[in-house]
């Protein structure tokens, strides 16, 4: 089983910055796509972006291309999601997991990380 831990998050701003932070353990980290999630209350999770196992490919929802920066640091078993220019809309809870398309893998999700985008 492995684990999941998501930081990063607090109270911005609406133009702020945060960044996330995903470490994670029990897994052979550097062998998966990475992905992080989103859930704002009452909605879906979505996915928001992914990585490849080499961090040369990144993938992004259409709503954060252009501000949301993901990366990864495989010697260190954690990915990142630098948010520039957030909006009201990109509140929510983040979480972190593999990926498959956009499509999670993993069955043990972190406790995730809430963002929240202050007008």
């Amino acid at each position: 089983q492995g684990q999941l831990e998501e930081s990063g998050g607090g109270l911005v701003q609406a133009g702020g910055s945060l960044t996330l932070s995903c470490a994670a353990s029990g897994h052979t980290f550097s062998n998966y796509v990475m992905g992080w999630f989103r859930q704002a209350p009452g909605k879906e999770r979505e996915f928001v972006a992914a990585i490849s196992w080499s961090g040369h490919a990144t993938y992004y929802l259409d709503s954060v291309k252009g501000r949301f920066t993901m990366s990864r640091d495989n010697a260190k078993n954690t990915v990142s999601l630098q948010m520039n220019t957030l909006k009201p809309e990109d509140t929510a809870v983040y979480y972190c997991n593999a990926v498959s398309g956009s499509k999670p893998i993993w069955s043990d999700w972190g406790q995730g990380t809430q963002v929240t985008v202050l007008t």
